[in-house]
């Protein structure tokens, strides 16, 4: 049975069609159930505001007329629940029905494979208990060295919100008390090996979520999925292109270092060494390094960037 995919959006109508239109060319799109949590206004709204997230329902609700997913459930909030309770909620409420959901956000191009890509990840390691997360996206370090010429794929440590899946096994385990997750790895000295040598610090956003600078939900997820000794099945070449990094929404101003000239048209997955690449987390040291951005602009660019973790 084919995963069901669940889609967040708000207010940004031209992204929401992108991803759609995205998605909609992808195989298995027409056999895949397709939920769409459209979260509610703020209560001190603009009119433009509310007139973009109407026009983001109505681009939803056209889905439904062009059939290009088997089943399209769209459920219009009345209040505005901001994207970490969202997404805490829409995903469980789905993946109770069916133990296993794709999610994706209103900014997150698809290549054609993607779907293929995460129904054959999510067939091949349903078993699998130390596999918790299937990510579509990969950051454009450089892996060419890290990752056999055989293989496609690698298992490394962090989860990533931009196109991803996952099972109810897994999702189940989530902990969203951040004061204990916290408090976890400092207890276990683990922080220094979460925050990746500390060339980016994850930590920190944990300690925002504390002090209610931020309120996230993505950094509760990897810290869980860290914390239980999980690893997450990444592609070597991107299937997945952000295209929320130009200013709009709540995003930073525009920015090309997550940025791919090409993705990848398909990523076969066949079963490899449930094992951490030691080398990606080597060249993932040096991605990080290169932004040559002070530690709290760091902080701060991540938490805009990654819309999922806010």
């Amino acid at each position: 049975m084919l995963s069901p995919i669940i889609l967040f959006v708000y207010n940004r109508p031209d992204h929401t069609q992108k991803t759609l239109d995205a998605l909609a060319k992808n195989d298995f799109a027409k056999d895949s159930i397709l939920y769409v949590f459209c979260d509610g206004a703020k209560s001190n709204s603009s009119q433009n505001q509310l007139e973009k997230i109407n026009e983001t329902r109505e681009v939803v609700k056209k889905q439904k007329e062009e059939r290009n997913f088997k089943e399209v459930i769209i459920t219009e909030q009345t209040q505005n629940l901001g994207l970490a309770d969202s997404i805490l909620s829409g995903v469980s409420q789905v993946i109770e029905k069916y133990g296993k959901v794709i999610v994706l956000e209103d900014d997150i191009v698809t290549s054609k494979g993607f779907l293929r890509f995460m129904n054959e990840g999510l067939e091949v390691y349903q078993y699998e208990e130390k596999v918790m997360h299937i990510s579509g996206y990969m950051f454009p370090a450089n892996l060419e060295n890290a990752i056999p010429n055989d293989e496609q794929t690698f298992f490394y440590r962090s989860t990533s919100c931009w196109g991803w899946a996952t099972w109810q096994r897994a999702w189940a385990k989530i902990n969203t008390d951040t004061e204990f997750l916290l408090s976890e790895l400092q207890s276990k000295n683990l922080l220094k090996e979460f925050d990746l040598d500390n060339t980016y610090q994850f930590s920190k956003q944990l300690e925002f979520n504390i002090t209610k600078k931020i309120k996230t939900w993505a950094v509760k997820w990897y810290a869980s999925v860290f914390l239980q000794n999980g690893l997450c099945l990444h592609p070597k070449y991107s299937l997945v292109q952000n295209i929320g990094t130009d200013s709009t929404g709540n995003t930073s101003p525009t920015t090309n270092y997550f940025w791919h000239n090409q993705l990848a048209d398909y990523i076969e997955v066949n079963p490899i060494s449930i094992t951490e690449n030691k080398k990606v987390v080597e060249q993932m040291k040096v991605y990080y390094k290169q932004f040559k951005l002070s530690f709290s602009q760091k902080i701060i660019n991540r938490f805009r960037l990654f819309r999922g973790i806010k």
